[in-house]
């Protein structure tokens, strides 16, 4: 019994907080599905890379803010509808509701199969920018976590050392703990330019963090 009562003073207070958020209010406000778009949000006004024109791969996209959010930057008016001066790519292993203009697969990227899907919508086009929100569904278990998260970012680096321009960049979840220094190593080993950035609208009590790439270093 006390293990419930525990639970839902948990649920409780995480309800509050999510009800209270600003970022959950200004979400509502602005039509975005999630809160997460603010977090791509600072990261693109803090770095400057998403500009008209872009092709775009957004991993790990459902519910779609992050597309919402690309979707938006490269709109000429800014708008959430009409014209569009890019392109926008996204997967998920959950459906997704449409975006105007995003070409959405659901798939998991883990798979050959998937991967292949993905690199066919491509077309061989260099893209100027992958992000990646992809996470785990997390044990609880440090060195398990640590190692399910390390792949699907290894995964995202690997798509774009194949599939960015030289001068293009990676954006990607990660988390800090165990295995967070030897992610930002291999960053650094493939990107000319490494950027952690912890945008305001993570939660505080969070360990979520982003890593951005920018630039591939060439391959010896």
């Amino acid at each position: 019994m006390k293990v419930k009562t525990k639970s839902k003073k948990v649920n409780k207070a995480w309800l509050n907080d999510h009800v209270n958020d600003p970022y959950v209010k200004m979400a509502l406000k602005e039509g975005y599905r999630a809160r997460a778009a603010y977090k791509l949000k600072e990261i693109d006004e803090t770095l400057g890379l998403v500009k008209p024109g872009h092709l775009v791969v957004d991993l790990g996209s459902a519910p779609g803010a992050w597309s919402q959010y690309l979707r938006r930057r490269l709109s000429p008016q800014g708008a959430a509808v009409g014209e569009l001066n890019g392109t926008i790519i996204a997967l998920d292993i959950l459906p997704m509701e449409p975006v105007e203009g995003v070409t959405f697969l659901q798939g998991d990227l883990r798979e050959d199969a998937v991967l292949a899907q993905l690199e066919a919508v491509v077309a061989g086009r260099p893209a100027d920018l992958v992000v990646s929100d992809m996470a785990p569904n997390l044990s609880g278990i440090e060195s398990s976590d640590a190692a399910r998260i390390a792949h699907l970012v290894e995964l995202a680096v690997e798509f774009s050392e194949r599939h960015l321009k030289p001068d293009g960049a990676l954006v990607v979840k990660v988390f800090h703990g165990s295995g967070y220094s030897q992610l930002v190593k291999s960053f650094k080993e493939r990107f000319r330019v490494v950027k952690p950035i912890k945008p305001k609208a993570s939660r505080d009590k969070s360990s979520e963090n982003f890593l951005v790439g920018i630039g591939l270093k060439k391959a010896p």
